[in-house]
């Protein structure tokens, strides 16, 4: 499909991936260092699941932020323009990651040293709540008649592929450098590099050009001036729709992810590689997910009814949590999180295309960014530190029946949109 694409057009969807594998690689790489080190780090001797839930409700602050920054950032995505607000939320989110390397730890600054390193993790939720929906419609705006879900598939391939960055960095740190050392400096390098990755995405977005949904809608009429009014004004119910209906993929990806990193290391007793090896094995099934389900989209489905496949299928992927995860076999833990990932392609894979469907072109990106980042929210901003509560209290399987009930939420959703559409 991109071999026989213009040269623009191939640009267009490399500045789309790499600009969100970038994006996700900085907040993954905040992700997993709050899983294995920040509770030791940032937060005063206690027992080690109380201050594991301390990291892991650092993480939910970027979620509070996310909202936030898609209202600010899609502002100007449907008043100036997709390009100038893409690279202002690279940056945003770029200078956020880096300055996490230089923070001094709770042992020698104290309750200052988590309070900074909440707002930097403000910082990042704010530039990735306008960065998503900026890229997925740089690649939608862009794409030919029968290509939409494929065509919205790379920046959800970002997802995995700054996954693989983050952790295969960590899994390289682990491996090289001593327990002491990892966690007296080691985990300061992944956030250091985020410097440079974030030049190399200015680089290819400083050479994009405007969509041509986008100059048309400009050479229709004027834009809005305040794109959130109209969007709540006039399409609150698309609004809703949308973001119920992406709910499940933050519940079961912050499950796969965070939360099984934290408990698997900390709880069953793998070593950090043998875990890290695990997950990363495991997100290629993601990205296999992610191409499967757009190319079910344009070929036989649409994106909602792909989605609605890959709710049934993560509410299966619950059921299993209990006893694969707990099994006592590595094997076995691999086996659940490749099917829970495999199944997130599925709910994720397909938003790219579909979030914009909801929308009309002069308010499309706060429309797609709020319906992303408000899911996030309730999808995935406290399901870490819900699921920790959970496992303490009902055990895995209760962990489980939480993705379950997610995915039957956004399940309904879909269902009532095809409903409404039909009537």
């Amino acid at each position: 499909m991109t071999g026989a694409a213009r040269p623009s057009t191939r640009r267009v969807l490399v500045a789309s991936l790499v600009g969100t594998g970038i994006e996700f690689y900085d907040f993954y790489v905040y992700t997993t260092a709050a899983a294995l080190v920040f509770g030791q780090l940032f937060f005063p001797t206690a027992s080690p699941t109380a201050q594991q839930m301390l990291s892991f409700a650092t993480i939910g602050v970027a979620f509070v932020a996310r909202p936030l920054g898609s209202i600010f950032f899609g502002h100007f995505g449907d008043r100036v323009g997709r390009k100038s607000t893409l690279v202002a939320s690279l940056l945003t989110m770029g200078i956020s990651t880096t300055l996490v390397a230089f923070l001094p730890t709770y042992l020698t600054a104290g309750w200052i040293a988590a309070l900074f390193l909440c707002v930097l993790r403000f910082g990042q939720g704010f530039g990735l709540g306008g960065e998503w929906g900026g890229a997925a419609l740089l690649a939608v705006e862009n794409a030919p008649p029968g290509y939409r879900a494929r065509y919205g598939m790379f920046p959800q391939l970002g997802a995995p592929a700054g996954f693989i960055a983050a952790n295969g960095l960590f899994l390289i740190l682990a491996a090289t450098l001593t327990p002491a050392q990892f966690h007296d400096w080691g985990w300061r390098v992944p956030f250091a590099l985020s410097a440079l990755l974030v030049g190399v995405g200015l680089w290819i977005r400083l050479k994009l050009a405007e969509t041509p949904e986008f100059a048309a809608s400009l050479a229709e009429a004027p834009p809005p001036a305040i794109p959130l009014g109209e969007l709540l004004s006039r399409h609150f119910s698309a609004l809703a729709t949308g973001t119920i209906g992406a709910i499940a993929c933050f519940a079961l990806y912050y499950v796969a992810t965070a939360f099984a990193l934290g408990y698997g290391t900390r709880t069953l007793g793998y070593s950090m590689e043998q875990f890290l090896g695990v997950q990363l094995g495991a997100i290629l099934f993601m990205a296999a997910g992610i191409y499967a389900a757009a190319w079910f989209a344009d070929k036989h489905f649409d994106e909602r009814r792909v989605l609605m496949a890959g709710c049934v299928g993560t509410m299966f992927a619950g059921l299993l949590m209990g006893p694969l995860m707990g099994s006592g076999s590595l094997l076995l833990v691999f086996v659940f999180l490749a099917l829970a990932l495999t199944m997130m392609g599925f709910v994720y894979g397909p938003l790219g295309a579909w979030l914009p469907s909801l929308f009309p072109a002069r308010v499309r990106y706060t429309g797609v960014s709020m319906a992303f980042n408000v899911a996030g929210v309730l999808g995935g901003g406290l399901t870490p530190t819900v699921a920790q509560v959970l496992v303490k209290h009902g055990g895995l399987t209760s962990v489980g029946l939480y993705c379950s009930g997610a995915a039957l939420i956004s399940l309904v959703a879909l269902f009532a949109l095809g409903r409404a559409r039909k009537a």
